[in-house]
């Protein structure tokens, strides 16, 4: 008997084997070893010839089947998902077998491998929290495939209903998924579900930041076929699981869930058509639910809870405040209301949040005589001015020193444009002088102990202030916090993404979400340059009468949920080439019926490390259009490489 495979290594073509005389009965898509020169490689099977075929090369003979978690429903699933983003299958065989071995990277947050200091007790739960467990079990019980949005407020308790639900499913001996948008939320809610779960529960992180022995110990649990929860980001709707049962994405409107390397897996909707295929239930949970999630409820038979109250605490009070107020002030970034609410908080010895999605000093240096903007040698980017007087790519590691003169008319005065977070952290020691004040950014939670340091400073409240970018916008419980300031609100609304005044409002509403929390009184100040219309609905519980409005501009202009949308990426070091091909490519599928295509366009930031990149937007209402549209492209006539992503986020 002869067997075709395909190396999960990611050869393109298949090969052809001997199948040893006492393996027992083989099926398409079994994982075995075979021999490839002097290495032993991982291959999938895709075709079995019952009787002998000819050849004119000497076939040699498979090695041995490799050993895999029982998973019925797994490999039809990774066929499906390969057709769906356009990848061979293999693929995420390689992907999990590489990431089982990598080492894990440092995270802030450390969380231990016992189950120590368990503090886990019935918690009691609120009416509204009761009634919506006491649906969701239904579909455990009696699995069936069931998408049901919980959309609840910040502080609401929705990890009482999660923790609920994953008692029940391993209950009933099945695992549960849970999935966050970040290795920092993963390794947060580790933490708390070890503390607060029954210690009979198994518990695994799958993510970047969890060790190869710790990896191993998993995979190992799964060839028992016993229950447990797997906690992480991406790669844990990737594995093989026996009894599936759950699967919980919290956060679910988050872009972090779409990955930035190509093939960009979006993990909901990955997890999405794993559910599907499992006939299982699953469960989207946020305060501010994405608008697709919620187009879903009103037209494709999802289900929706809602959690209207506060745990603990009340809402916070709301106040706009216009940048562009010709009022003289102490400084442009801060107003007048923000640093007197600042005042008062330091005399009440309460917290403050002060919130910027920008590090660094400023966005970057203008020459003041001919305006010339230093820029990297390898990205089509402005270099970011940091405290430390160097010039930096936030997308690689170049940096320069300040500079002394400018390159092109070798002038020696510049203009700094925007700020960032150093700058307001110097800003306010300066304007409050006596405030103890943190930073959190990449810059600082990429160092782990400096980073859980920081946290644990704010946490005992020997921090009056913390200056953040997006890493302190969730997950974080400050219970001190009554004052949350926005220095620049409407900063991230011009960007050119169908979805930039969801994501906008989102955030806004996450990071206003941290004031108040155990407070009866709160303050959020959004400072803006504009009077944007979203702002109505900075009031998380307005939060879906913002989704009647953009439900209706979308249809308008025809963006997706109405329709689908497709993006091809094309990417070559010579950016003649990238045109080049992204032209004629873009001239073949305006070929194609009932598809419309928009580009080629040069995407905001065009070159990366070096590498030039286009961009081709495809809508249709069928998603296999579009699927079919890029099939039907001949990449062997390009030089480029061509990259398919469905449904892009950004």
């Amino acid at each position: 008997m002869l067997i075709d495979v395909k190396l999960v290594s990611g050869f393109a073509k298949t090969l052809t084997y001997k199948v040893p005389a006492d393996w027992p009965a083989l099926e398409i898509n079994m994982l075995i070893r075979v021999p490839v020169r002097t290495a032993r490689i991982l291959a999938l099977i895709v075709k079995i010839y019952p009787e002998t075929k000819q050849s004119a090369f000497l076939i040699r003979e498979a090695l041995e089947i490799e050993p895999f978690p029982t998973d019925q429903n797994y490999f039809s699933f990774l066929q499906q998902l390969g057709s769906y983003y356009q990848v061979q299958p293999a693929y995420f065989i390689k992907r999990m077998h590489v990431f089982l071995k990598e080492k894990a990277v440092n995270h802030p947050l450390t969380v231990p491998d016992t189950q120590q200091d368990k503090i886990f007790q019935e918690v009691t739960l609120t009416d509204e929290q009761r009634a919506i467990v006491e649906s969701l079990s239904q579909p455990i019980t009696k699995p069936c495939y069931y998408p049901a949005v919980l959309h609840g407020v910040t502080g609401s308790g929705k990890t009482e209903i999660y923790k609920s639900l994953i008692m029940q499913t391993f209950s009933q001996n099945k695992t549960t998924i849970f999935l966050l948008p970040e290795v920092s939320l993963a390794l947060q809610f580790e933490k708390i579900l070890r503390q607060q779960l029954p210690s009979h529960i198994p518990i695994f992180a799958f993510h970047s930041g969890t060790t190869p022995k710790q990896k191993k110990l998993l995979w190992d649990h799964l060839f028992t076929k016993n229950s447990a929860l797997i906690i992480g980001v991406h790669l844990p709707i990737l594995l093989p699981i026996p009894h599936l049962g759950l699967i919980i994405i919290d956060e679910e409107h988050e872009v972090g869930f779409q990955e930035k390397k190509h093939p960009k897996l979006n993990t909901k909707q990955v997890a999405l058509l794993r559910a599907h295929k499992e006939n299982i239930p699953i469960i989207l949970g946020s305060a501010t639910p994405s608008v697709s999630s919620l187009y879903n409820v009103q037209h494709r038979g999802w289900h929706f809870f809602e959690l209207k109250k506060r745990f603990a605490g009340n809402f916070p009070t709301i106040q706009t405040v216009s940048l562009t107020d010709k009022k003289q002030r102490q400084n442009f970034w801060i107003s007048d209301p923000l640093r007197q609410a600042l005042k008062e908080r330091l005399i009440k010895k309460e917290q403050s949040i002060i919130f910027l999605n920008r590090r660094g000093v400023c966005f970057f240096i203008q020459c003041k005589a001919c305006s010339f903007i230093f820029s990297c040698n390898a990205c089509s980017v402005s270099l970011t001015l940091h405290s430390d007087h160097t010039l930096r790519c936030h997308y690689c590691t170049y940096s320069i020193c300040y500079p002394t003169q400018c390159l092109k008319c070798k002038e020696s005065e510049f203009l700094k444009k925007g700020i960032g977070t150093e700058q307001i952290v110097t800003i306010l020691q300066k304007m409050l002088p006596t405030a103890r004040i943190g930073r959190a950014d990449l810059d600082i939670t990429s160092n782990k102990n400096v980073w859980k340091e920081t946290v644990r400073a704010f946490e005992n409240k020997e921090l009056d202030i913390l200056v953040g970018t997006q890493t302190i916008t969730k997950g974080y419980h400050f219970p001190n916090v009554t004052l949350v300031g926005i220095i620049w609100a409407d900063i991230n609304l011009n960007f050119p993404y169908y979805n930039a005044c969801e994501a906008t409002l989102q955030q806004l509403i996450q990071v206003a979400g941290r004031a108040g929390r155990q407070q009866t009184e709160s303050l959020v100040i959004i400072q803006t340059m504009t009077d944007h219309p979203i702002f109505k609905y900075l009031n998380e519980i307005d939060y879906l009468q913002f989704y009647d409005d953009e439900i209706k501009k979308r249809e308008l202009i025809g963006y997706p949920p109405f329709i689908r949308l497709a993006e091809i990426e094309i990417k070559h070091s010579q950016e003649s080439i990238a045109e080049d091909n992204a032209l004629h490519i873009t001239a073949q599928l305006m070929q194609q019926k009932n598809i419309r295509v928009l580009g080629p366009a040069k995407p905001p930031v065009a070159c990366i490390k070096k590498i030039f990149s286009r961009k081709i937007y495809l809508k249709s209402d069928s998603f296999k259009v579009l699927q079919n549209a890029y099939a039907s492209l001949n990449q062997k006539l390009y030089k480029s490489s061509l990259f398919f992503t469905p449904d892009p986020l950004n």
